[in-house]
Protein backbone atom coordinates (compact mmCIF):
# COMPACT_ATOMS: atom_id res chain seq x y z
CA UNK A 1 0.00 0.00 0.00
CA UNK A 2 2.88 2.36 0.68
CA UNK A 3 3.34 2.54 -3.32
CA UNK A 4 0.23 4.59 -3.80
CA UNK A 5 0.79 6.71 -0.95
CA UNK A 6 3.73 7.65 -2.61
CA UNK A 7 2.45 7.92 -5.84
CA UNK A 8 0.22 10.59 -4.46
CA UNK A 9 -2.59 8.09 -4.01
CA UNK A 10 -4.77 7.34 -0.90
CA UNK A 11 -4.54 3.41 -1.06
CA UNK A 12 -6.45 0.04 0.10
CA UNK A 13 -6.05 -3.26 0.27
CA UNK A 14 -8.36 -6.46 1.67
CA UNK A 15 -7.92 -9.97 2.78
CA UNK A 16 -10.82 -10.60 1.17
CA UNK A 17 -12.75 -11.81 4.13
CA UNK A 18 -10.24 -14.48 5.76
CA UNK A 19 -6.79 -14.74 7.50
CA UNK A 20 -4.80 -17.80 6.32
CA UNK A 21 -1.08 -18.51 4.52
CA UNK A 22 -1.55 -18.66 0.98
CA UNK A 23 -1.93 -22.78 0.90
CA UNK A 24 -4.56 -23.02 3.60
CA UNK A 25 -8.21 -22.95 2.49
CA UNK A 26 -10.08 -24.73 4.78
CA UNK A 27 -11.69 -21.44 5.96
CA UNK A 28 -13.81 -22.09 2.49
CA UNK A 29 -15.22 -25.47 3.70
CA UNK A 30 -18.93 -25.55 3.39
CA UNK A 31 -18.41 -21.85 3.26
CA UNK A 32 -20.24 -20.52 0.29
CA UNK A 33 -20.26 -16.64 1.05
CA UNK A 34 -16.71 -16.77 2.09
CA UNK A 35 -15.93 -18.33 -1.02
CA UNK A 36 -18.02 -15.39 -2.85
CA UNK A 37 -16.06 -12.95 -1.41
CA UNK A 38 -12.39 -14.64 -2.23
CA UNK A 39 -14.05 -14.54 -5.65
CA UNK A 40 -14.99 -11.21 -6.13
CA UNK A 41 -17.08 -9.20 -4.15
CA UNK A 42 -14.41 -8.57 -1.23
CA UNK A 43 -12.27 -6.51 -3.51
CA UNK A 44 -15.48 -4.91 -4.63
CA UNK A 45 -16.45 -3.92 -1.95
CA UNK A 46 -13.53 -2.58 -0.81
CA UNK A 47 -13.02 -0.38 -4.01
CA UNK A 48 -16.65 1.30 -2.82
CA UNK A 49 -15.63 1.39 0.57
CA UNK A 50 -11.82 2.85 -0.41
CA UNK A 51 -13.48 5.80 -2.64
CA UNK A 52 -16.11 6.73 -0.34
CA UNK A 53 -13.78 6.86 2.70
CA UNK A 54 -10.85 8.92 0.29
CA UNK A 55 -13.77 11.31 -1.17
CA UNK A 56 -15.46 12.05 2.59
CA UNK A 57 -11.68 12.46 3.82
CA UNK A 58 -10.64 14.92 1.10
CA UNK A 59 -14.12 16.54 0.16
CA UNK A 60 -13.52 16.41 -3.61
CA UNK A 61 -14.00 14.06 -6.20
CA UNK A 62 -11.17 11.33 -7.39
CA UNK A 63 -9.84 12.04 -10.32
CA UNK A 64 -8.15 8.66 -10.97
CA UNK A 65 -8.06 5.54 -9.72
CA UNK A 66 -5.46 2.34 -9.91
CA UNK A 67 -4.92 -1.14 -9.39
CA UNK A 68 -1.86 -3.44 -9.07
CA UNK A 69 -1.62 -7.28 -8.42
CA UNK A 70 0.17 -10.50 -9.07
CA UNK A 71 -0.86 -14.43 -8.89
CA UNK A 72 -4.65 -14.03 -7.23
CA UNK A 73 -4.01 -10.74 -6.82
CA UNK A 74 -3.92 -10.20 -10.97
CA UNK A 75 -6.52 -12.34 -11.45
CA UNK A 76 -8.55 -10.22 -9.37
CA UNK A 77 -7.96 -7.02 -11.35
CA UNK A 78 -9.31 -8.98 -14.22
CA UNK A 79 -12.70 -9.54 -12.78
CA UNK A 80 -12.91 -6.30 -11.48
CA UNK A 81 -12.55 -4.61 -14.95
CA UNK A 82 -14.40 -7.36 -16.24
CA UNK A 83 -17.84 -7.13 -13.95
CA UNK A 84 -17.18 -3.43 -12.63
CA UNK A 85 -15.44 -1.45 -15.96
CA UNK A 86 -15.72 1.95 -13.93
CA UNK A 87 -13.53 1.03 -10.70
CA UNK A 88 -10.10 1.85 -12.17
CA UNK A 89 -8.56 4.00 -14.69
CA UNK A 90 -5.91 1.87 -15.02
CA UNK A 91 -4.81 -1.57 -14.05
CA UNK A 92 -1.55 -3.17 -13.30
CA UNK A 93 -2.16 -7.51 -14.03
CA UNK A 94 0.84 -9.50 -12.83
CA UNK A 95 0.56 -13.59 -13.79
CA UNK A 96 -2.94 -13.96 -13.12
CA UNK A 97 -4.69 -17.18 -12.19
CA UNK A 98 -7.88 -15.82 -14.20
CA UNK A 99 -9.08 -19.27 -15.64
CA UNK A 100 -9.66 -20.66 -11.30
CA UNK A 101 -12.08 -23.87 -12.69
CA UNK A 102 -9.34 -24.68 -14.74
CA UNK A 103 -5.99 -23.83 -13.42
CA UNK A 104 -6.45 -25.15 -9.50
CA UNK A 105 -7.38 -28.30 -11.02
CA UNK A 106 -4.48 -28.22 -13.66
CA UNK A 107 -1.97 -27.66 -10.60
CA UNK A 108 -3.41 -30.77 -8.79
CA UNK A 109 -2.69 -32.51 -12.24
CA UNK A 110 0.59 -31.39 -12.86
CA UNK A 111 1.33 -32.36 -9.25
CA UNK A 112 -0.28 -35.73 -10.01
CA UNK A 113 2.18 -36.62 -13.23
CA UNK A 114 4.46 -36.65 -10.62
CA UNK A 115 3.38 -38.89 -8.13
CA UNK A 116 3.89 -41.94 -6.57
CA UNK A 117 6.93 -40.72 -5.09
CA UNK A 118 8.45 -44.31 -5.33
CA UNK A 119 7.38 -44.57 -9.29
CA UNK A 120 10.09 -44.96 -11.94
CA UNK A 121 8.58 -42.21 -13.96
CA UNK A 122 8.76 -39.42 -10.59
CA UNK A 123 11.71 -36.49 -10.88
CA UNK A 124 13.18 -35.87 -8.21
CA UNK A 125 13.76 -32.46 -6.66
CA UNK A 126 17.69 -32.89 -7.33
CA UNK A 127 16.73 -33.16 -11.40
CA UNK A 128 14.92 -29.64 -11.80
CA UNK A 129 18.03 -27.39 -11.86
CA UNK A 130 19.98 -29.48 -14.48
CA UNK A 131 17.22 -29.78 -16.24
CA UNK A 132 16.74 -25.69 -16.17
CA UNK A 133 20.44 -25.57 -17.26
CA UNK A 134 20.04 -28.23 -20.35
CA UNK A 135 17.34 -25.96 -21.21
CA UNK A 136 19.32 -22.50 -21.20
CA UNK A 137 22.05 -24.66 -23.11
CA UNK A 138 19.72 -25.55 -26.05
CA UNK A 139 17.37 -22.78 -25.59
CA UNK A 140 19.06 -19.14 -25.09
CA UNK A 141 20.65 -18.57 -28.12
CA UNK A 142 17.86 -18.72 -29.91
CA UNK A 143 16.99 -14.93 -29.25
CA UNK A 144 20.65 -14.36 -30.87
CA UNK A 145 22.47 -13.49 -27.68
CA UNK A 146 23.93 -15.60 -25.48
CA UNK A 147 23.74 -14.43 -22.09
CA UNK A 148 22.07 -17.56 -19.78
CA UNK A 149 18.44 -16.46 -20.33
CA UNK A 150 15.86 -18.03 -22.58
CA UNK A 151 14.14 -15.32 -23.83
CA UNK A 152 11.92 -17.34 -26.89
CA UNK A 153 11.16 -20.29 -25.84
CA UNK A 154 8.64 -21.02 -28.38
CA UNK A 155 11.37 -21.37 -30.46
CA UNK A 156 12.73 -23.93 -28.70
CA UNK A 157 12.34 -27.55 -29.54
CA UNK A 158 13.81 -29.22 -26.55
CA UNK A 159 16.10 -32.12 -27.54
CA UNK A 160 16.14 -34.99 -24.34
CA UNK A 161 18.39 -37.09 -25.76
CA UNK A 162 20.70 -34.89 -23.75
CA UNK A 163 19.28 -35.46 -20.66
CA UNK A 164 18.41 -39.28 -21.69
CA UNK A 165 20.24 -41.41 -19.08
CA UNK A 166 23.13 -43.88 -20.86
CA UNK A 167 23.77 -41.76 -23.58
CA UNK A 168 27.34 -40.68 -24.23
CA UNK A 169 28.40 -37.83 -22.56
CA UNK A 170 25.45 -37.45 -20.18
CA UNK A 171 25.99 -37.02 -16.14
CA UNK A 172 24.32 -39.51 -14.76
CA UNK A 173 23.51 -38.02 -11.52
CA UNK A 174 21.58 -35.36 -13.97
CA UNK A 175 20.20 -37.34 -16.52
CA UNK A 176 16.49 -38.61 -17.06
CA UNK A 177 15.20 -42.49 -17.75
CA UNK A 178 12.71 -42.19 -20.32
CA UNK A 179 9.33 -42.96 -18.06
CA UNK A 180 11.11 -39.24 -16.27
CA UNK A 181 10.96 -37.96 -19.95
CA UNK A 182 7.79 -38.58 -20.56
CA UNK A 183 6.65 -36.90 -16.86
CA UNK A 184 8.64 -33.88 -18.34
CA UNK A 185 6.78 -33.85 -21.65
CA UNK A 186 3.19 -33.84 -20.27
CA UNK A 187 4.28 -30.80 -18.13
CA UNK A 188 5.38 -28.87 -20.82
CA UNK A 189 2.59 -30.07 -23.14
CA UNK A 190 -1.20 -28.12 -23.67
CA UNK A 191 -3.66 -29.91 -20.78
CA UNK A 192 -6.21 -31.56 -22.73
CA UNK A 193 -9.19 -33.88 -21.95
CA UNK A 194 -9.62 -37.50 -22.39
CA UNK A 195 -11.35 -36.21 -25.15
CA UNK A 196 -8.93 -33.80 -26.67
CA UNK A 197 -10.44 -30.81 -25.58
CA UNK A 198 -7.84 -27.63 -24.96
CA UNK A 199 -7.79 -26.79 -21.07
CA UNK A 200 -5.23 -24.76 -20.78
CA UNK A 201 -1.38 -24.75 -21.68
CA UNK A 202 1.41 -26.56 -19.89
CA UNK A 203 4.16 -25.04 -18.61
CA UNK A 204 7.04 -23.42 -20.53
CA UNK A 205 10.77 -24.46 -21.39
CA UNK A 206 12.90 -22.57 -18.58
CA UNK A 207 10.44 -22.81 -15.66
CA UNK A 208 12.49 -26.18 -14.51
CA UNK A 209 14.06 -24.39 -11.61
CA UNK A 210 10.52 -23.69 -9.45
CA UNK A 211 8.70 -27.23 -10.58
CA UNK A 212 9.05 -28.07 -7.00
CA UNK A 213 6.02 -25.67 -6.09
CA UNK A 214 3.29 -28.17 -7.49
CA UNK A 215 5.21 -31.41 -8.75
CA UNK A 216 7.16 -31.68 -5.44
CA UNK A 217 4.73 -33.28 -3.57
CA UNK A 218 5.80 -36.96 -1.87
CA UNK A 219 2.91 -37.44 -0.82
CA UNK A 220 0.05 -35.58 -2.48
CA UNK A 221 0.01 -32.54 -5.21
CA UNK A 222 0.37 -29.25 -4.15
CA UNK A 223 -2.21 -27.65 -2.14
CA UNK A 224 -2.89 -24.98 -4.58
CA UNK A 225 -4.57 -27.80 -6.30
CA UNK A 226 -6.13 -29.97 -3.86
CA UNK A 227 -7.42 -28.19 -1.37
CA UNK A 228 -9.50 -25.85 -4.32
CA UNK A 229 -10.69 -29.25 -4.70
CA UNK A 230 -11.84 -30.49 -1.50
CA UNK A 231 -12.86 -26.76 0.14
CA UNK A 232 -13.99 -25.43 -2.84
CA UNK A 233 -15.64 -27.42 -5.17
CA UNK A 234 -16.57 -31.03 -3.25
CA UNK A 235 -16.77 -29.14 0.04
CA UNK A 236 -15.51 -32.86 0.98
CA UNK A 237 -11.91 -32.82 3.14
CA UNK A 238 -11.71 -36.81 2.22
CA UNK A 239 -10.86 -36.69 -1.12
CA UNK A 240 -8.26 -38.26 -2.19
CA UNK A 241 -6.13 -37.37 -5.54
CA UNK A 242 -5.98 -40.90 -7.11
CA UNK A 243 -9.96 -39.64 -7.72
CA UNK A 244 -8.68 -37.11 -9.96
CA UNK A 245 -10.02 -37.30 -13.24
CA UNK A 246 -11.73 -34.70 -16.26
CA UNK A 247 -14.78 -34.72 -13.95
CA UNK A 248 -12.95 -32.30 -11.42
CA UNK A 249 -12.41 -29.86 -14.21
CA UNK A 250 -16.38 -30.19 -16.22
CA UNK A 251 -17.39 -29.73 -12.21
CA UNK A 252 -15.46 -26.80 -11.53
CA UNK A 253 -16.41 -24.94 -15.33
CA UNK A 254 -20.51 -25.87 -14.45
CA UNK A 255 -19.71 -24.25 -10.96
CA UNK A 256 -17.42 -21.88 -10.40
CA UNK A 257 -17.82 -21.82 -7.04
CA UNK A 258 -17.65 -17.92 -5.47
CA UNK A 259 -17.50 -17.03 -9.23
CA UNK A 260 -13.93 -16.09 -9.05
CA UNK A 261 -13.34 -17.01 -12.93
CA UNK A 262 -12.11 -14.22 -15.02
CA UNK A 263 -13.46 -15.32 -18.25
CA UNK A 264 -14.60 -12.39 -20.14
CA UNK A 265 -12.49 -11.77 -22.92
CA UNK A 266 -15.07 -8.88 -24.47
CA UNK A 267 -14.01 -6.03 -22.07
CA UNK A 268 -15.56 -3.26 -24.53
CA UNK A 269 -17.22 -1.30 -21.30
CA UNK A 270 -13.88 -0.48 -19.65
CA UNK A 271 -12.06 0.19 -22.92
CA UNK A 272 -15.09 2.84 -23.67
CA UNK A 273 -14.43 4.67 -20.39
CA UNK A 274 -10.73 4.98 -21.48
CA UNK A 275 -9.38 2.49 -19.25
CA UNK A 276 -5.75 1.42 -19.51
CA UNK A 277 -4.69 -2.37 -18.73
CA UNK A 278 -0.59 -3.49 -18.54
CA UNK A 279 -0.30 -7.28 -17.95
CA UNK A 280 3.05 -8.72 -17.72
CA UNK A 281 3.69 -12.61 -16.95
CA UNK A 282 7.76 -14.13 -16.25
CA UNK A 283 8.31 -16.66 -18.96
CA UNK A 284 9.93 -18.94 -16.37
CA UNK A 285 6.85 -18.99 -14.46
CA UNK A 286 5.74 -22.47 -12.85
CA UNK A 287 3.27 -21.74 -10.49
CA UNK A 288 0.89 -20.27 -13.08
CA UNK A 289 1.79 -21.22 -16.46
CA UNK A 290 3.04 -18.28 -18.46
CA UNK A 291 1.19 -19.21 -21.97
CA UNK A 292 -1.94 -18.56 -19.67
CA UNK A 293 -1.61 -15.18 -20.15
CA UNK A 294 -1.15 -15.22 -23.32
CA UNK A 295 -4.14 -17.60 -23.90
CA UNK A 296 -6.33 -14.55 -22.56
CA UNK A 297 -4.43 -11.79 -24.32
CA UNK A 298 -5.17 -13.87 -27.43
CA UNK A 299 -9.21 -14.33 -26.79
CA UNK A 300 -9.40 -11.09 -26.26
CA UNK A 301 -7.88 -9.96 -29.34
CA UNK A 302 -10.06 -12.50 -31.08
CA UNK A 303 -13.05 -11.05 -29.11
CA UNK A 304 -12.26 -7.15 -29.85
CA UNK A 305 -9.76 -7.12 -32.29
CA UNK A 306 -6.89 -4.73 -32.32
CA UNK A 307 -6.63 -3.80 -28.51
CA UNK A 308 -3.08 -1.80 -28.72
CA UNK A 309 -4.38 1.68 -27.76
CA UNK A 310 -5.89 0.20 -24.57
CA UNK A 311 -4.35 -2.90 -23.53
CA UNK A 312 -0.77 -4.32 -23.75
CA UNK A 313 0.69 -7.44 -22.79
CA UNK A 314 4.65 -7.93 -21.62
CA UNK A 315 6.51 -11.15 -21.34
CA UNK A 316 9.81 -11.26 -19.00
CA UNK A 317 12.04 -13.63 -19.96
CA UNK A 318 14.05 -15.28 -16.71
CA UNK A 319 11.21 -14.15 -14.32
CA UNK A 320 9.33 -16.48 -12.45
CA UNK A 321 6.30 -16.21 -10.19
CA UNK A 322 5.54 -12.60 -9.88
CA UNK A 323 9.37 -11.84 -8.83
CA UNK A 324 12.82 -13.01 -8.68
CA UNK A 325 15.01 -15.12 -11.42
CA UNK A 326 17.50 -17.84 -11.19
CA UNK A 327 18.95 -16.79 -14.02
CA UNK A 328 20.41 -13.49 -13.18
CA UNK A 329 17.51 -12.06 -15.47
CA UNK A 330 16.13 -8.37 -15.09
CA UNK A 331 12.07 -8.70 -13.72
CA UNK A 332 11.96 -6.04 -11.31
CA UNK A 333 9.39 -3.21 -12.78
CA UNK A 334 7.92 -2.26 -9.40
CA UNK A 335 5.71 -4.83 -10.13
CA UNK A 336 2.74 -6.00 -7.10
CA UNK A 337 4.94 -6.49 -3.96
CA UNK A 338 7.93 -6.69 -6.25
CA UNK A 339 9.60 -3.11 -4.29
CA UNK A 340 8.79 -4.87 -0.81
CA UNK A 341 11.01 -7.75 -1.69
CA UNK A 342 13.60 -5.37 -1.97
CA UNK A 343 13.49 -3.57 1.44
CA UNK A 344 10.76 -2.67 3.42
CA UNK A 345 11.53 1.22 3.01
CA UNK A 346 11.19 0.84 -0.90
CA UNK A 347 8.39 1.32 -2.78
CA UNK A 348 9.48 1.46 -6.81
CA UNK A 349 12.47 -0.03 -8.09
CA UNK A 350 15.35 1.49 -6.26
CA UNK A 351 17.53 4.15 -8.05
CA UNK A 352 15.24 4.30 -10.92
CA UNK A 353 11.61 5.73 -10.30
CA UNK A 354 10.47 7.26 -13.21
CA UNK A 355 7.98 5.69 -15.70
CA UNK A 356 10.56 3.96 -18.04
CA UNK A 357 11.23 1.70 -14.85
CA UNK A 358 7.87 1.33 -13.01
CA UNK A 359 5.40 -0.20 -14.73
CA UNK A 360 2.66 1.76 -12.50
CA UNK A 361 4.32 5.23 -13.00
CA UNK A 362 4.34 3.81 -16.68
CA UNK A 363 0.42 2.93 -16.38
CA UNK A 364 -0.28 6.68 -15.09
CA UNK A 365 1.36 8.20 -17.84
CA UNK A 366 -0.36 6.17 -19.92
CA UNK A 367 -3.49 6.95 -18.61
CA UNK A 368 -3.43 10.74 -17.38
CA UNK A 369 -1.17 12.08 -20.49
CA UNK A 370 -1.85 9.65 -22.86
CA UNK A 371 1.55 8.58 -23.44
CA UNK A 372 1.33 4.53 -24.43
CA UNK A 373 3.98 2.17 -22.56
CA UNK A 374 6.05 1.13 -25.33
CA UNK A 375 8.60 -0.78 -23.04
CA UNK A 376 9.76 -1.20 -19.60
CA UNK A 377 12.73 -1.25 -18.27
CA UNK A 378 13.12 -4.18 -16.00
CA UNK A 379 16.31 -4.57 -13.47
CA UNK A 380 18.12 -6.97 -11.14
CA UNK A 381 20.98 -6.99 -9.05
CA UNK A 382 24.29 -8.40 -8.34
CA UNK A 383 22.68 -9.90 -4.97
CA UNK A 384 18.90 -9.76 -6.62
CA UNK A 385 17.39 -8.53 -3.64
CA UNK A 386 20.02 -5.95 -2.67
CA UNK A 387 19.88 -2.73 -4.83
CA UNK A 388 23.20 -1.74 -2.27
CA UNK A 389 24.88 -4.85 -4.39
CA UNK A 390 24.69 -2.76 -7.45
CA UNK A 391 22.50 -3.30 -10.65
CA UNK A 392 23.97 -6.43 -12.89
CA UNK A 393 21.54 -6.24 -15.63
CA UNK A 394 18.65 -4.08 -17.46
CA UNK A 395 16.30 -5.00 -20.33
CA UNK A 396 13.65 -3.14 -22.02
CA UNK A 397 10.44 -5.44 -22.27
CA UNK A 398 8.60 -5.20 -25.23
CA UNK A 399 4.72 -5.45 -25.58
CA UNK A 400 3.62 -8.76 -26.51
CA UNK A 401 4.78 -9.65 -29.86
CA UNK A 402 7.14 -7.69 -29.55
CA UNK A 403 10.46 -8.65 -28.24
CA UNK A 404 13.64 -6.99 -27.29
CA UNK A 405 16.52 -6.96 -29.79
CA UNK A 406 20.37 -7.02 -29.50
CA UNK A 407 21.10 -3.54 -31.76
CA UNK A 408 24.40 -5.19 -31.86
CA UNK A 409 26.36 -2.20 -30.12
CA UNK A 410 27.78 -2.10 -26.46
CA UNK A 411 27.38 -4.23 -23.54
CA UNK A 412 24.10 -7.14 -23.55
CA UNK A 413 23.91 -5.91 -19.89
CA UNK A 414 22.76 -2.76 -20.53
CA UNK A 415 19.20 -1.38 -21.92
CA UNK A 416 20.29 1.35 -24.53
CA UNK A 417 22.11 -1.86 -26.10
CA UNK A 418 18.57 -3.25 -27.14
CA UNK A 419 15.55 -2.27 -28.73
CA UNK A 420 11.91 -3.17 -29.38
CA UNK A 421 11.17 -5.32 -32.47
Amino acid sequence: MAVGAHLGAASISTDTGHSSVATDTLWALNQPEKKTDWGWRALHGSVELGKNMTEAFYKKSIKYSYYSGCSTGGRQGLREIQEFPGSFDGVLIGAPSWYVSIVNPFAAQLGIYNLPATAPHRIGFEKFAPMNAAVVKQCDALDGVTDGIVSSPELCTFDFGAIRCGNAGVDPAACLTDPQIETAKKIYSDYRSQRGEFWYPGLTLSSEDTWWILMGGFVEPSPFGTGYIRNFLYDDPTWQWPQYNDSVVYEALARDPGRPTAAKYDISPFRARGGKVVLYHGLSDALVATKGSQLYYNRTVAAMGNIDSWFRYFEIPGMQHCAGSSVGAPWNIAGAFQSTVMGRDQWSVPGYRDSNHDAMMGLIDWVEKGEPVDYIVATTWKSQYDYNSGVLRQRPICPYPKKAVYNGRGGIDHASSWKCG
